[in-house]
């Protein structure tokens, strides 16, 4: 919780969310582990297919631990865990630490298409909005940004890919490369990220714009900017100096946006089969490949944590009144 200048210095805040953060990621561990074993579904069936063999499917479950209990697994999975180990994959045979680097790359390109896309187009628009409380534009914004909210990720993807890229043609449908090879190669990938960053970037617009005209509205109301008015201070400056204070909120947003895009990533890659984290979990869930799950759940929270450890910091430093119990 927030209050005004007193007890805590940047790092004592720091530590004291370090030490949340690892609270944090054991609970993940554990929960995590907890559910998708006590979940429908088995391994061994979906690797054996149609084979109903019970000495073969008691061999491949010894040989993946499954026959023990789940205390042993859990103790087992937490060491390997500590000892720098995902485990390995139960489908694909390969160590899940692998598999979760060569699907970053995709993941982080995507996801910091749709930051930056959101994040300005967001800000601007509420900022805009703001300025012109009572408008047409103002009400535009608004009711575009509440469409754009309501719409789930998955249905507006396939809207997307409905008029922009079977209908008008204009966007490649799915994937991340062409067959072609005489595309330029950035330009390709530019080509095929252009409807999944659009995807998840209508949401998280919606959601940045609101939040943001809210907090400049009520910024241009403060004394501090009457008092520039009054004194001839140039309208440009005066948006200036109450988009500085008015985005303190928005900083803690974006970060939070980081779990939300992660979770939206699963649906927007699985949409557009963009060979990302989302896809790949979407693939484990499915096959029920217990460690390729577990591993990307505890990577994906790490990246959240992260996340909001850094909006507690920037929130500290963009207000050095701002100080936490």
């Amino acid at each position: 919780m927030a209050r005004v200048r007193g007890s805590k210095s940047l790092a004592a805040i720091i530590a004291q969310r370090i030490g949340q953060a690892i609270i944090a990621v054991v609970a993940v561990l554990t929960i995590g582990f907890v559910l998708l074993n006590l979940a429908p579904g088995d391994p061994v069936v979906y690797i054996m297919g149609d084979a109903g063999n019970p000495e073969l499917a008691a061999r491949i479950r010894e040989r993946l631990g499954l026959d023990a209990s789940l205390v042993v697994r859990y103790t087992t999975y937490v060491e390997s865990v500590l000892s720098g180990q995902l485990g390995r994959s139960y489908v694909y045979g390969r160590p899940v630490f692998d598999m979760i680097l060569s699907r970053l790359p995709a993941t982080l390109l995507l996801f910091t298409s749709q930051f930056l896309v959101s994040s300005i187009a967001g800000i601007t628009l509420g900022v805009l909005a703001a300025y012109r409380k009572g408008s047409w534009l103002d009400r535009t914004v608004m009711a575009v940004s509440i469409s754009g909210y309501s719409v789930p990720v998955f249905w507006s993807g396939q809207l997307l890919i409905l008029f922009l890229g079977l209908y008008l043609g204009w966007f490649p449908t799915f994937g991340m490369r062409s067959l072609q090879t005489d595309v330029d190669p950035i330009l390709d990938v530019v080509w095929h990220l252009a409807l999944p960053t659009l995807a998840l970037a209508l949401l998280f617009t919606a959601l940045i714009a609101r939040l943001t005209r809210a907090t400049m509205v009520e910024a241009l109301q403060e004394d501090y900017i009457t008092t520039a008015r009054a004194k001839g201070v140039s309208e440009f400056a005066v948006v200036r100096h109450a988009a500085r204070n008015a985005l303190l909120p928005v900083v803690t947003i974006l970060a939070l946006n980081v779990g939300q895009a992660m979770s939206g990533a699963v649906l927007t890659e699985t949409v557009f089969s963009w060979p990302g984290l989302g896809r790949l979990m979407f693939d484990g869930i499915s096959s029920r490949d217990y460690p390729l799950v577990l591993g990307l759940f505890w990577f994906i929270s790490l990246i959240v944590i992260a996340a909001n450890l850094f909006a507690d910091v920037a929130y500290a430093l963009l207000d050095p009144r701002v100080r936490y119990r």
